[in-house]
């Protein structure tokens, strides 16, 4: 079954929403049959990367407020982020575009390295201070996961993937998304925003025993009579 989810890596409750869905799915029995898809969202694609100002100035800049009001602002993000065992920086956190980010996601989407790809370019922006538009650390995101060097910088320092990013977005315009994190369960239920390990868990389950129906894999047979099989044999 699939569950795609999209995300933005400047998002702090897209990082809090990703550990609490794999908290749930971590408990859920058919969890090796689940198939993780991660999808982008920009929430400000005209975003300036400025790597010599925090995320906190520029709310506080973009809010027209003082920076301590900027920084009590966030405090309920970081209080979340806390619980799910994560740590969220916004004085360290970097103002950076993600869009090469995202391409880099996508490439490592292509070899099975989505999700760790998530994570380090969520803990390189929010704990780090990394700047998450710069492609030479980038690259060394990409390699830290697992990617090969050249490919990786083939991908950066080109356009590629640019299309699936793109694509992502016009997808989420189509389904009326609005904010991310945004969990979609088989095509069919959605789960908004960073939810309680329960409500993932009740939303993997019910989607589950409905796809459990859609695909049954073999049918009832209530009667049988003659018949070839593929080895050539009628009876």
């Amino acid at each position: 079954m699939k569950i795609d989810i999209w995300s933005d890596v400047r998002c702090p409750f897209c990082y809090v929403g990703k550990h609490k869905f794999e908290a749930a799915l971590e408990q859920f029995p058919h969890k090796d049959k689940i198939e993780v898809v991660w999808r982008s969202f920009e929430l400000d694609p005209d975003l300036k990367t400025d790597p010599d100002r925090s995320t906190l100035d520029h709310l506080a800049e973009s809010k027209g407020i003082s920076r301590a009001q900027a920084e009590r602002m966030t405090q309920h993000a970081v209080k979340a982020a806390k619980e799910a065992g994560l740590e969220l920086n916004f004085a360290k956190a970097v103002v950076a575009n993600s869009f090469n980010a995202h391409r880099l996601m996508q490439f490592a989407k292509i070899r099975d390295l989505g999700s760790e790809a998530e994570e380090q370019l969520f803990k390189a922006h929010f704990t780090e201070g990394i700047n998450i538009d710069d492609k030479t650390a980038l690259l060394q995101t990409g390699i830290s996961i697992g990617l090969d060097e050249k490919e990786v910088g083939e991908v950066l320092f080109s356009d590629a993937y640019a299309g699936n990013v793109r694509q992502d977005e016009a997808d989420a315009q189509t389904l009326g998304i609005r904010g991310v994190p945004f969990f979609l369960f088989n095509d069919k239920y959605a789960v908004s925003g960073a939810q309680a390990t329960g409500t993932f868990l009740e939303a993997l389950t019910q989607s589950w025993n409905e796809f459990e129906k859609e695909n049954k894999s073999k049918p009832i047979i209530i009667t049988e009579g003659e018949a070839c099989s593929m080895d050539g044999n009628c009876h």
